[in-house]
């Protein structure tokens, strides 16, 4: 019988910028923080009554002692995203990350020493770090230059010894010392070297053992020590040295052989046949004292600790095996990557995790679809039901407005609808929805919105009605549009203040704008306008449409892979003379260009104050309410940016958090703007109380639009004044001359545009 038990842990961060800083669940304003997948563990090292995890992104860790979880990623102190190694030194306490751009970070207590050496060294090689062996003090890194010392108290490369046939690089798999000797796994065999060696980055001084006594030539995939010997893995066959020759220990022809460690007197070989894992627990003659695969996919790594083996999983995470039972203890977060749709709205956020390449061809992408309230993920996949594993490349969202269930568009497989009872309901051959003209097996849905009638609209692609709402009535009507579109591709809808739906044709078709008059049902007084490049075609600065974006003022921002364009007269469309797109021009410094020229708009968002957030191939912009200014340029260089690579944005009304959908996963930052109210009702602060040495910014939240915010003592001294951001004010905590102010309570008085002043709450200063 499999027995898998998920225990979510919650969420606990670590970590300072060259600290491990604290992070609450929801950041404070300014601050980041990581939604990275953490199902999937690829390596384990323990120490300091630990157990540390290494994950495709980032690493967490597991406290035995009252087993709470503490992530670690870019968002709260490291330096890159995408790990590849790791290992914790028991003598000097330290855990060094090796990431898969061969940056690598070391942790020690609350501090976190950045090694960028290899990364920016300028080598035509392989500088890919395989494995870390720690040795007096000093880490040892195989890689594929040679073997890498890293000056564990220095945090600095120490030396490479390069030991390829001839000098030339050769790939280490892995180190050790034994017995005086150093031993290096190679793509060449097994090396040798003695300890006292004064000059081991030569070449001539290694020895070749495989070939020799028994051991078989070839790549050796891993040496390891063991108390007075040593272990080597050739092919899927384990060896064994005995004086001077080489004995087999373990092999099983049906077994391919992943990963091997030695722990607390075992050997632990992690085993994978087909899709089917399991661990081998081998004492020193090579005897299986058990298999451990009940409650296991494919083992990648194994240790035993504290009396219990401790598992990477690539489906459950890390796993603690102990009595025939498998626990599973993994941080609360999404299965995968998602750069389909983000959508969040009253802090829920949904996050569409399928894909179609730059061609708009599905991708066979199975990750689903991932929900996050109050804390805890969702993820809705063939995991939560076989129902959903046909379907597949999840790209579009809808939040429903009136029940709050979720409608997601597959590009492929249908409508999906889930309610929140959770069960599942898929429209598909058995709806009006259409397959694509060109594959009569997919049924596309690439864009989803609600009007203000509660009607679903969708972009049914490849369809020859491709623009298709299922009404608030239950009853559904298509529409095709009178334009030759290059197979009928139909992706993101949004629907403005009057009604009119504006539907992105990818493939170079441009954008549409359709409007059925408030007469669904009624063909004959429907309209429709092809927006595409160029004055009287509609002034799209390309064909190319990648996103769209109805603003607070009513405008249509047009992102292309070309830059942007703004339609300030949507409601003048059908009218005459009509309307065409204006290029936003940007000032920077003193040179002014198109805005986005160039550059791939791929998604955009509007905060608050009606500024826009854009998604791009260089990182996330933010720029003013019409577009005439750059206000921030986020990068994976200047901020906790997971990668530059950003494909989707989107933000919560209330918090005015920015959810950022990039390659590397996603994140977001705490933005200084929300959605204003009609009222100053539940105006909240935070932090408040202020605690001694605060530097952070302060927020007053649930303000009426553009408010102004007056700070003042309790005698009616002006402290501050500023102005909302939509339904938020900010501030430094310095009175107007910009100094720190002093301990005490001080009065938040608010006034709208009627200029009536209220007191609105008070905030708490402590200073020390």
């Amino acid at each position: 019988m499999r027995r898998n038990f998920i225990i979510w842990m919650g969420l606990a961060f670590l970590m300072h910028s060259s600290s491990l800083l604290c992070q609450s669940s929801l950041p404070p304003v300014g601050q980041w923080r990581d939604h990275l997948p953490y199902k999937t563990v690829i390596g384990l090292t323990q120490g300091e009554n630990n157990i540390f995890c290494a994950t495709p992104f980032s690493v967490f860790s597991l406290d035995l002692s009252e087993y709470s979880i503490t992530r670690y990623s870019k968002t709260n102190g490291l330096h890159a995203t995408g790990v590849r190694a790791i290992e914790f030194d028991e003598q000097t306490q330290k855990l060094l990350i090796a990431y898969t751009n061969s940056d690598i970070d070391i942790l020690y207590r609350n501090d976190v020493y950045h090694v960028p050496d290899i990364k920016r060294a300028n080598l035509q090689a392989d500088k890919t770090i395989y494995s870390i062996y720690t040795f007096g003090g000093n880490f040892y890194l195989s890689s594929g230059l040679g073997i890498i010392i890293i000056d564990g108290e220095k945090y600095e490369v120490k030396d490479t010894w390069r030991i390829g046939n001839g000098g030339n690089y050769v790939k280490v798999n892995g180190i050790t010392v034994s017995n005086g000797f150093y031993y290096a796994a190679t793509e060449e065999g097994l090396k040798s070297t003695a300890v006292s060696n004064n000059d081991p980055a030569n070449f001539n001084n290694w020895q070749q053992e495989s070939g020799l006594n028994g051991l078989p030539p070839g790549n050796c995939k891993a040496v390891l020590s063991l108390p007075g010997t040593i272990l080597s893995l050739i092919g899927d066959s384990l060896f064994i040295r005995n004086g001077n020759n080489w004995d087999l220990l373990y092999n099983d022809i049906a077994w391919s052989i992943n990963r091997v460690s030695f722990s607390d007197n075992r050997v632990l070989v992690c085993q994978q046949k087909n899709q089917t894992g399991r661990i081998a627990v081998l004492d020193m003659t090579g005897a299986v004292s058990e298999y451990i695969q009940d409650g296991i996919s494919v083992p990648a790594d194994v240790l035993h600790y504290q009396g219990n083996y401790w598992i990477a999983d690539p489906l459950y995470s890390l796993l603690k095996y102990a009595n025939g039972q498998a626990v599973s203890f993994r941080p609360a977060s999404p299965d995968s990557v998602a750069t389909g749709q983000l959508l969040s709205k009253d802090q829920v956020f949904l996050a569409a995790a399928g894909t179609v390449n730059e061609q708009w061809e599905p991708r066979q992408n199975t990750n689903g679809l991932f929900r996050l309230a109050d804390g805890d993920w969702t993820n809705y996949n063939s995991s939560f039901s076989p129902v959903l594993d046909s379907v597949k490349d999840i790209i579009a969202v809808a939040n429903d407005p009136v029940d709050g269930s979720i409608w997601a568009g597959s590009f492929g497989g249908g409508l999906l609808h889930i309610p929140k009872d959770q069960s599942l309901e898929l429209f598909k051959q058995n709806s009006p929805i259409q397959p694509a003209n060109f594959d009569r097996s997919s049924y596309r849905v690439a864009g989803l919105a609600f009007d203000h009638d509660h009607n679903l609209w969708m972009a049914n692609d490849g369809a020859s009605r491709n623009l298709l709402v299922k009404k608030n009535d239950g009853n559904w009507v298509s529409f095709t549009a009178p334009f030759s579109l290059t197979e009928n591709a139909a992706a993101g809808i949004i629907i403005d203040d009057s009604g009119q739906k504006w539907m992105i044709s990818p493939k170079g078709n441009g954008l549409i704008c359709f409007d059925d008059n408030h007469s669904i049902d009624n063909p004959v007084d429907d309209r429709w306008k092809l927006f595409r490049f160029g004055a009287g075609n509609g002034n799209l600065p390309s064909n190319n449409v990648l996103s769209i974006l109805l603003d607070k003022s009513g405008f249509i921002w047009v992102g292309t892979d070309d830059g942007m364009a703004v339609i300030q007269c949507p409601q003048q469309v059908f009218s005459s003379p009509g309307c065409e797109a204006v290029l936003p021009i940007v000032q920077q410094g003193n040179f002014a260009g198109y805005l986005f020229k160039g550059e791939e708009v791929r998604s955009m968002a509007v905060d608050g104050a009606d500024r826009k957030w854009v998604a791009t191939s260089q990182g996330v912009f933010l720029i003013s309410a019409d577009g005439e200014k750059l206000i921030e340029h986020f990068t994976e260089e200047n901020s906790a940016l997971l990668s530059n690579d950003v494909r989707q944005v989107c933000i919560d009304n209330i918090s005015g958090e920015v959810f950022l959908g990039t390659v590397k996963g996603i994140c977001s930052f705490r933005g200084t703007a929300t959605t204003g109210g009609s009222t100053n009702s539940n105006v909240l602060v935070f932090p408040n109380p202020v605690p001694p040495g605060y530097a952070g910014t302060i927020a007053i939240r649930g303000l009426v639009e553009h408010a102004v915010v007056k700070i003042t003592e309790l005698d009616g001294r002006l402290v501050y004044q500023t102005r909302a951001l939509g339904g938020q004010a900010i501030w430094d905590g310095k009175d107007y001359r910009g100094k720190k102010i002093s301990t005490g309570v001080y009065l938040v008085l608010v006034s709208d545009d009627s200029r009536q002043e209220k007191l609105a709450t008070k905030i708490v200063f402590i200073a020390r």
